[in-house]
């Protein structure tokens, strides 16, 4: 069926256009027009002056509305991909930390059948750990932590093909070999909950490794050895030009004015917003978090305030945080929710911005950055407008 929205400012890879329209056919766009004749036979959306942009795509992130995505069933799977989904994130990476094999395998399953699915969000499996630095961990059990092993990640990437991300960090012994090979079976590599210096991060980034899961978090700034200062893996990313970069945009996590900074050295194309949600994220009503952690100022926190565990955030809230908190321009903020993961993930070919053929995932923003309209794959899943 057509569907035709009309009366909104349309972001599209060029800029933006005003007082155009954007038709739909089923799940692809059919085109995006600087007029906005009513097509005959399509269903006309008014969005009310407000923002249409690409749907969100949301490449890390651990669960939503009560579920999380290491439950390894079905349901958690679809109960947090919808939480996400009436938020804005209309492409999903679920994500897994720290687990057994087992675990791991059980979601892998799980994934690949939500992918095979026609108009899935679901769009591949993301795993962080267990080659994580046991003195970065946050809230992730330690039980499990440990460096690569050849024979467990060899396994499951030629066993599973649902797996994109493979996060670890680069100062582990067998870092530069499990990087190579997850280059290999076409998996992105990321530095996550590390001390690498500066020396690892060059290293890793030889071997292919060219991201950085949640920046700023969970990795060291410049610090002193004696009367001297030492790179951190922050300031070790940012002398990689090349090297993109997440980050958590909920203003809490990432300060605005770090998210600012982040924005300005890294620019708009290197630069994604994530979620790195918890279970506890786009809940309709309360969650009991466990034993370990406490929910307080808008984040989840170990229980002993040591650490932050982990978000609360939705797509929309980082948008909207990057531009009224951050004063990032307001395309920007739009681009690296969408476009940008989109690009890392290796995706942009059918997501992340508004063209001709294109899937149809489009959402709608009033002028107060409120989310009033989600379409994933040509199905309404919101609409306040």
């Amino acid at each position: 069926m057509l569907k035709q929205f009309v009366n909104g400012r349309i972001l599209t890879p060029k800029g933006w256009l005003d007082g155009g329209s954007i038709v739909t056919d089923g799940n692809r766009i059919r085109c995006v027009s600087n007029i906005d004749l009513h097509v005959v036979g399509a269903e006309i959306i008014d969005v009310n002056g407000g923002y249409l942009v690409p749907g969100g795509v949301d490449m890390h992130t651990h669960g939503g509305g009560g579920r999380d995505f290491i439950e390894g069933c079905e349901d958690a799977f679809r109960e947090a991909v919808n939480a996400h989904l009436k938020h804005g994130t209309t492409s999903i990476y679920p994500t897994l930390s720290s687990s057994t094999i087992p675990t791991i395998e059980a979601a892998c399953n799980v994934c690949e059948k939500l992918m095979a699915e026609e108009n899935s969000p679901v769009l591949g499996l993301h795993i962080e750990g267990s080659y994580i630095n046991p003195k970065e961990a946050g809230a992730q059990n330690p039980v499990l932590i440990k460096a690569p092993v050849i024979y467990e990640y060899e396994t499951l990437l030629s066993k599973y093909k649902c797996i994109k991300r493979w996060d670890e960090a680069p100062e582990l012994p067998g870092s530069v070999r499990f990087i190579k090979t997850c280059n290999m079976h076409g998996v992105l590599t990321a530095l996550t909950c590390t001390r690498a210096t500066y020396k690892d991060v060059v290293e890793a980034h030889k071997a292919g490794m060219t991201h950085a899961a949640h920046f700023y978090n969970a990795m060291p700034v410049v610090y002193k050895e004696h009367e001297f200062k030492v790179p951190g893996t922050v300031e070790s990313v940012y002398a990689m030009q090349d090297m993109t970069v997440e980050v958590i945009a909920d203003g809490l996590h990432v300060p605005p004015v770090m998210l600012k900074v982040v924005h300005k050295i890294k620019g708009v194309e290197r630069m994604a917003l994530i979620t790195d949600s918890l279970a506890y994220a786009a809940s309709e009503g309360d969650v009991s978090a466990e034993p370990r952690v406490i929910m307080e100022d808008g984040v989840c926190k170990l229980a002993d305030r040591s650490a932050l565990a982990g978000s609360i955030a939705t797509m929309d809230t980082l948008i909207r945080t990057c531009i009224q908190k951050a004063n990032i321009p307001m395309e920007d903020a739009f681009r690296m929710a969408s476009e940008t993961p989109a690009k890392i993930m290796g995706v942009f070919d059918r997501k992340g911005s508004i063209e001709e053929g294109k899937d149809a995932d489009i959402i709608v923003f009033d002028r107060d950055i409120n989310l009033t309209y989600v379409m994933q794959m040509g199905n309404e899943v919101v609409n306040y407008l």
